[in-house]
C-alpha cells in the first residue's frame, strides 16, 4: 500500500467507522457466538501473497463483526463505561503514524514533554494537591500507564522497595528475602482484584480488611489489622483505598484511613480507576477530599472522560520513589539530557519500556471538548443513573443495595438469591441489553452502569422495561406472582 491508496483507504476506513458508531444502536449489543467460532472461519496459516483490502474489509464484516460485543451501544451497562469520542480515534491515528516509542525524552522529546504537561492539566482539573504535579520543579508528577492494574502494581513495587532499603539502612544485618517475608499490604474486601494480583506478583501478603455497611473501608478495622500484624512480627508497609469500587462504586473512608496511612509511614495509593472522571466536577471533588494524604493517585481516563483505551492517569508526590524502584541505565538508552533535572525519562515510572504517544489523546479531547463540556457529559451520565434508580424504586418487586452516588445502580429481585440469578439469565439469553453482575455479602446484585457516550433517557426506559417484564416471567415461574408488572 502506498501513500495514494492510503489516502482512499483510510478515507474510506474514517467512513466505515462514522457508519459503525451512528448505526451501533441496531447492533444486537452481545453476540450470537459460541467459543471457538473464529478459527474455522480463517485459514490455518497467513497468505503467501498479497490479499485486497476489499476482501479484508468483506472479511471483517463476515468474521469479525458476528464477535464483537459492542461496548458502545446504547444498550450496553455492563461492566464500566470505555471511552470512546471521535477526537481520541483521531489522535491515535497520528499516534499510529508518528510511530515513536517514547521511552525517553531523547527518543521522542514531544511525546514525554506533552504528557507531563496533560498530566498537570488533568491534576488541575481534579483540584490535585500542588504535591502531585510536576509543574515546572515539582518533586511529584504524573504518567500514563496501561490500566489501573498496572498503576497499583507499579506503587506496590515502588512501595516495596522503599520499605526494603529503608530497613537495611537501619539493619544491615537484614536481608531483602528476611524484610520480604514479612511485608503485607492492605485493601477492603471490596477493592478490585488486581489489588490483589499485584500482591501476588509483588510477592508480598495482601489482606482484604472487612468493609462497613457502605462498603467502606475504616479507621478502626485498619488500625486493629497494623495492631495485629506487627505483634506478630510483620511488616505493614501498604494501603490501597478504592474510590468508586467496581461492585458498588462504595468509597473508602480516606478522610479517616489517610492519617493512620501518614503516622505509621504506610504508602497509601488510591484506585479511583471509575470514579475518578467525576471529580472534575465541583459537586462530585468532595468525594476525593483526602488525597492530601495519599503518596500515589490514579484513575483511567479511559474509563469515562472520552479518552480512547489505554490511558490510565496516575500521579506521585515523589517521583524519586518510582525512579528508585525502576531505574536502570544501559548505555544504549542514556542521553546527554537525562541528569538536567528539568526532563523526566518516563521508563524510570513503569513496566515497561517502550510506550506509546498517549497524550496525544489527552490533548485532542481536552481541547476539543473543554472542561465544560467534559462536566456536561459526567452529569449527563449521573442524572440518568439516578432516572433509572427512580424507575426501580417504583416497582416494590425489587430492591436497591448500595447508594446510588455515580453513574451505577446495583439492584434485585426482592427474595432468594436465584430470582436475580435467573433474571440475569433471561436478560443474558434475550441480548437486548448486556449487564453483569456482582456479590455485595450474600446477595447476588444486578449492576446497571451508565456507559455508552451515546446512551440517551429513552434507552434506560427501554432496558427498565425490559427488566420489568423478564422480572414478571421469572416471578410466575416461581409461582411467586402473575407476569404482570406493577402499573
Amino acid at each position: 500500500m502506498n501513500a495514494n491508496e492510503f489516502r482512499r483507504r483510510g478515507k474510506e476506513m474514517v467512513d466505515y467507522v462514522a457508519d459503525y458508531l451512528e448505526g451501533i444502536e441496531k447492533c444486537q449489543v452481545y453476540p450470537d457466538v459460541e467459543p471457538g467460532y473464529l478459527r474455522p472461519l480463517i485459514p490455518d496459516t497467513a497468505p503467501q501473497e498479497p490479499e485486497t483490502f476489499e476482501d479484508i474489509i468483506r472479511d471483517v464484516e463476515k468474521i469479525i463483526m458476528p464477535g464483537v460485543t459492542h461496548w458502545h451501544s446504547p444498550y450496553f451497562f455492563a461492566y464500566f463505561p470505555t471511552a470512546s469520542s471521535y477526537p481520541a480515534l483521531l489522535a491515535d491515528m497520528l499516534c499510529g503514524a508518528i510511530g515513536c516509542i517514547g521511552f525517553s525524552w531523547a527518543a521522542s522529546p514531544a511525546c514525554t514533554e506533552l504528557e507531563t504537561v496533560m498530566m498537570d492539566w488533568l491534576g488541575k482539573m481534579l483540584e490535585l494537591p500542588g504535591a502531585f504535579l510536576a509543574g515546572s520543579s515539582g518533586e511529584g508528577g504524573g504518567v500514563i500507564q496501561g490500566s489501573a492494574s498496572e498503576a497499583t502494581l507499579v506503587a506496590l513495587l515502588a512501595a516495596r522497595t522503599k520499605v526494603t532499603r529503608r530497613l537495611q539502612e537501619a539493619y544491615p544485618e537484614l536481608t531483602r528475602a528476611a524484610i520480604m517475608e514479612k511485608l503485607v499490604a492492605y485493601s477492603s474486601d471490596q477493592a478490585h482484584s488486581s489489588v490483589e494480583r499485584a500482591g501476588l506478583i509483588g510477592g508480598v501478603k495482601i489482606k482484604a480488611l472487612p468493609s462497613d455497611g457502605n462498603f467502606a473501608m475504616r479507621a478502626s478495622v485498619l488500625q486493629e489489622a497494623l495492631e495485629q500484624d506487627k505483634a506478630a512480627g510483620l511488616i505493614p508497609f501498604f494501603v490501597v483505598a478504592t474510590l468508586g469500587t467496581t461492585s458498588c462504586c462504595s468509597f473508602d473512608n480516606l478522610l479517616e484511613v489517610g492519617p493512620i496511612c501518614n503516622k505509621e509511614d504506610l504508602w497509601l495509593h488510591i484506585d479511583a480507576a471509575y470514579a475518578g472522571s467525576a471529580f472534575i466536577c465541583p459537586e462530585f471533588r468532595p468525594l476525593l477530599n483526602g488525597v492530601e494524604f495519599a503518596d500515589s493517585f490514579n484513575f483511567n481516563p479511559h474509563k469515562w472522560l472520552l479518552v480512547n483505551f489505554d490511558c490510565s492517569a496516575m500521579w506521585v508526590k515523589k517521583r524519586t520513589d518510582l525512579i528508585g524502584a525502576f531505574k536502570l541505565d544501559p548505555v544504549y538508552l542514556t542521553h546527554s539530557h537525562q541528569d538536567s533535572g528539568l526532563i523526566t525519562d518516563y521508563r524510570h515510572w513503569q513496566i515497561p519500556l517502550g510506550r506509546r504517544f498517549r497524550s496525544l489523546k489527552m490533548w485532542f479531547v481536552f481541547r476539543m471538548y473543554g472542561v465544560k463540556g467534559l462536566q456536561a457529559y459526567i452529569r449527563k451520565h449521573v442524572q440518568l443513573a439516578h432516572e433509572f434508580e427512580s424507575l426501580l424504586l417504583q416497582d416494590p418487586r425489587f430492591e436497591l443495595c448500595a447508594d446510588v452516588t455515580l453513574g451505577l445502580v446495583c439492584f434485585r429481585l426482592k427474595g432468594p438469591n436465584q430470582l436475580s440469578i435467573t433474571l440475569l439469565q433471561k436478560i443474558g439469553s434475550a441480548k437486548k441489553i448486556h449487564l453483569v453482575p456482582c456479590h455485595l455479602g450474600r446477595k447476588f446484585v444486578l449492576r446497571f452502569a451508565v456507559c455508552s457516550r451515546v446512551v440517551e433517557s429513552v434507552h434506560v426506559r427501554q432496558a427498565w422495561a425490559h427488566i420489568q417484564e423478564l422480572a414478571g416471567l421469572v416471578l410466575s415461574e416461581a409461582g411467586s406472582e402473575s407476569p404482570t408488572k406493577p402499573q
